[in-house]
């Protein structure tokens, strides 16, 4: 009796192993794909002209959101989607490494208060993995490493392109820049990071691909966070890339602008709204600049496409070994940006050396092609205008996704702080009230979760916003916005998603409503008060700081043409 009943006790425990080993094989693979000052509409299945026929397919065979958010700047847009939390409350009020005295949000870091997705997930059993940009402090203790990322090659500084490229600081010094492997200090040029004369988009992804390998030996589902540098400045890719685009710039951002919109009204993709707004007045003309002039701009934007283009590529090389490794249909993708298309440098951007886009130049594609970037909305990084803060979104999971939903467009509006609960619950993972002896906060986000399945969500609360100065609340239809030295101003959304009717002034009281539901958000989630009064040029620059030029700017071209008395 008792032989039988050790071998029924063994037959018991080997049925609850498979059935365990079953459940974990079930569990999604999840790999989040980010984009650094990538604007709205720059993969063409978002209205863009540039080739991106990998990623396009993962929209086509899965969900694009239409009203999904970032934070407007890269550390807490990266703070919120890794916590599920308010960049304030994760301690990353604005950039890595900056600390306010004091402050109860901004500590340069992530804060104890918070938890990662790759702390979560590696509990839950996940093999966890990050490569590419991190920009959440990198001094011991909050590295990728010691933030619950088994594996990570991580950029202490963003904008780091090829293995031979030259550094320097604003005031012209050599940086000395290099890469962490798990923590560790590694140069450009160390042959452990592969053949010499690497691209940064490929290299990423190569390791990203080789963290999905060890989880496949280690039998693990994987959680890969792929943070590429590519679209941030510096704008650098392969000649070849670049090659390729060369001419394709030549009518210009006004004329393009408008064959991204008639292309996105086509697609379905913006829905109800006022139409396109003008250009920036700050914004140069066109047709005012001389050939060598439009020539240069040609070749910054022909960078800027090559990045992209790049990127895609190394979405398909990913997307290849899924489905070579028999992973694929079984992997939650999410494809996003980190904020709006980058207007920092102004209207002229950079050069730097030539060639352009090579290793030693020092390429910024500036606000005339932000413009373009973020088609159909108004302004860029910084702000909290649609143009700032709306990204891409591309859902992708063949064994997730309702078969009715593949190819949707998804209008329910969504924030990255949405992406930790998602992700938990996809995963069947348990977000923790304490980890590491630290009481955790609530999350903020909701999961988007049911969306995937065909069924819909309810907030419940607003979505709020602050950076620099600037300010945003987005209620139901409702958002209204203030921009630093500027009045609050409403904008009904359902209606009017690019922002050109302000209706603050025929409803007030729903203003001030709103106006108040973000000054007590503020107060909880610890958001520091902005201190810097200075106002800002349309490109996010300190107005102070900004020298007058002479150049065609649309204003000035409307100017002389009202002086020849020629009819608009």
């Amino acid at each position: 009796m008792y032989r039988a009943f050790v071998v029924g006790m063994m037959l018991l425990f080997a049925s609850m192993s498979q059935r365990v080993h079953a459940q974990a094989a079930e569990r999604p693979n999840v790999v989040i794909i980010l984009a650094d000052d990538m604007g709205f509409s720059d993969f063409s299945s978002y209205g863009g002209e540039i080739p991106t026929p990998n990623i396009d397919a993962l929209a086509a065979d899965g969900i694009r959101f239409t009203q999904f958010y970032n934070n407007a700047r890269c550390s807490p847009t990266r703070a919120a989607l890794l916590t599920g939390l308010n960049p304030h409350q994760a301690g990353m009020g604005y950039l890595s490494g900056k600390r306010e005295p004091r402050s109860r949000g901004t500590f340069g870091r992530l804060h104890e208060r918070s938890v990662t997705i790759a702390q979560v997930l590696r509990d839950a059993g996940y093999l966890t993995a990050m490569a590419g940009k991190w920009h959440l402090g990198n001094a011991p203790g909050t590295t990728p490493a010691t933030r619950g990322f088994d594996r990570s090659l991580s950029a202490v500084a963003g904008g780091i392109y090829f293995a031979d490229q030259q550094f320097r600081t604003p005031n012209g010094r050599r940086d000395d820049r290099h890469l962490l492997l798990d923590g560790r200090r590694v140069e450009l040029d160390d042959p452990i990071l592969g053949p010499a004369g690497w691209y940064g988009t490929d290299l990423w992804t190569n390791w990203g691909v080789r963290f999905i390998e060890e989880a496949r030996t280690q039998n693990k589902p994987f959680f890969l966070y792929l943070a590429h540098v590519a679209p941030h400045f510096p704008l650098m890719a392969p000649k070849a890339d670049i090659d390729r685009f060369v001419g394709s710039y030549r009518t210009g951002w006004e004329a393009l602008r408008r064959a991204r919109f008639a292309r996105q009204q086509e697609m379905g993709l913006i829905g109800p709204n006022k139409g396109l707004p003008e250009e920036l007045e700050s914004g140069d003309d066109w047709d005012g600049l001389s050939a060598k002039e439009k020539v240069r701009f040609d070749r910054m934007m022909a960078v800027y496409a090559a990045t992209i283009h790049r990127l895609d590529q190394s979405v398909g090389r990913l997307v290849t070994h899924l489905k070579s490794t028999g992973q694929f249909d079984n992997t939650l993708i999410l494809i996003l940006s980190d904020n709006g298309g980058n207007a920092e440098s102004g209207p002229q951007g950079r050069t730097g050396r030539e060639p352009w886009g090579g290793p030693t130049s020092n390429v910024w594609a500036g606000m005339n092609w932000a413009q373009l970037q973020n088609t159909p909305f108004r302004y860029f990084k910084h702000f909290t205008q649609e143009g700032g803060i709306a990204t891409p979104l591309i859902a992708h999971w063949p064994q997730g996704i309702a078969a009715q939903r593949r190819g949707d467009l998804e209008r329910t509006p969504g924030h990255v702080i949405d992406i930790m609960p998602t992700v938990l619950a996809a995963a069947g993972a348990t977000y923790p009230a304490r980890y590491d002896g630290h009481a955790i906060l609530p999350v903020e986000g909701i999961s988007l979760f049911p969306l995937l399945r065909g069924q819909s969500v309810a907030r419940g609360k607003p979505l709020f916003w602050a950076h620099e100065g600037n300010r945003a609340i987005r209620d139901g239809q409702w958002k209204a916005v203030k921009r630093l030295g500027h009045p609050w101003q409403l904008f009904d959304i359902a209606t009017d998603r690019t922002e050109m009717v302000d209706l603050a002034a025929s409803q007030p009281d729903r203003m001030r409503t709103l106006a108040a539901a973000w000054d007590r958000w503020a107060e909880r989630t610890f958001v520091d008060p902005w201190t810097d009064d200075l106002r800002r040029t349309d490109w996010g620059s300190p107005l102070a700081m900004e020298r007058e030029e002479s150049r065609p700017t649309r204003a000035r071209t409307r100017e002389r043409r009202r002086s020849r008395g020629i009819a608009e």
